[in-house]
């Protein structure tokens, strides 16, 4: 398949991390490959992986040759390279991308066939740098359960402070408007949301597309305890990552902790 030239106006560049992601990433490769809009190019970044994941999605792109698909290996030469590597991952490949767009998606989500399309003609008609969509929880077979995340028409840094409802798969950014090296993630826990805060302190504001357009696969992970860790996180956000104080960290933290728990009931 011919390459579509990354100069024209709206080429994306789509950044998965790939880690142990054998059973989906078929799926996944899929649901970019079936898009409406057809000028992208997907850089899939290996991470380390400890299952069949490297030869799977080699195997697979030999059979499907599609050359808008680049896979890369990352490399890790220490135990501190190993940390945070979506966070890496995601930067690797921004510094990589050729388009002037960059979209995000998890190697275990998944992709409406219209979400590039829409999202792009959003981001260009609000003429903004930083948008993000709806989404549906899913389960491990990518099959929506009913449960709809709605998003806000728009997002500033203190309203993202209290409602981190940006979903890591449903983000487009124009590096025409930000810099690449803004975009750039954290190396830290809750790498996603210390970005989004980072970008929004600066004074963008970030644009919500109100429509289901990802699922988020949960793949039978243990709700309960990742409930427990991402409320540990969020606080260490706030304390840390924003530098809020104890009561200024209670104020945001309380809101946040309660939309988060209702958007998983």
């Amino acid at each position: 398949m011919a390459v579509i030239s990354a100069a024209d106006s709206g080429f994306v560049s789509i950044i998965i991390p790939v880690h142990n992601a054998e059973k989906f990433i078929r799926d996944t490769i899929d649901c970019v490959r079936a898009q409406t809009c057809r000028n992208w190019e997907l850089l899939l970044i290996e991470d380390g992986s400890t299952d069949h994941t490297m030869n799977v999605t080699t195997d697979y792109l030999e059979k499907i040759q599609d050359d808008r698909i680049r896979l890369m290996k990352r490399e890790i030469r220490s135990p501190e390279e190993r940390s945070f590597g979506a966070a890496r991952a995601r930067n690797l490949g921004i510094s990589m991308a050729q388009g002037r767009y960059i979209a995000y998606l998890d190697a275990d989500d998944y992709w409406r066939a219209d979400k590039l399309e829409k999202e792009l003609a959003f981001l260009q008609e609000k003429q903004a740098g930083f948008v993000f969509t709806g989404y549906e929880f899913g389960d491990e077979n990518a099959r929506g359960t009913g449960k709809v995340v709605h998003v806000p028409e728009t997002l500033n840094y203190e309203q993202a402070l209290a409602n981190t409802t940006i979903f890591t798969s449903t983000v487009m950014f124009d590096t025409e408007k930000i810099e690449k090296s803004l975009i750039e993630m954290p190396c830290i826990k809750s790498e996603d949301t210390a970005s989004w805060w980072k970008i929004l302190k600066t004074g963008v504001t970030a644009y919500g597309l109100d429509e289901n357009l990802v699922v988020y696969r949960r793949a039978g992970k243990s709700l309960s305890s990742n409930k427990i860790e991402a409320l540990r996180r969020i606080w260490n956000l706030y304390r840390q990552a924003a530098g809020l104080s104890v009561f200024s960290s209670a104020c945001h933290f309380v809101p946040w902790a309660y939309r988060a728990v209702r958007r998983r009931m």
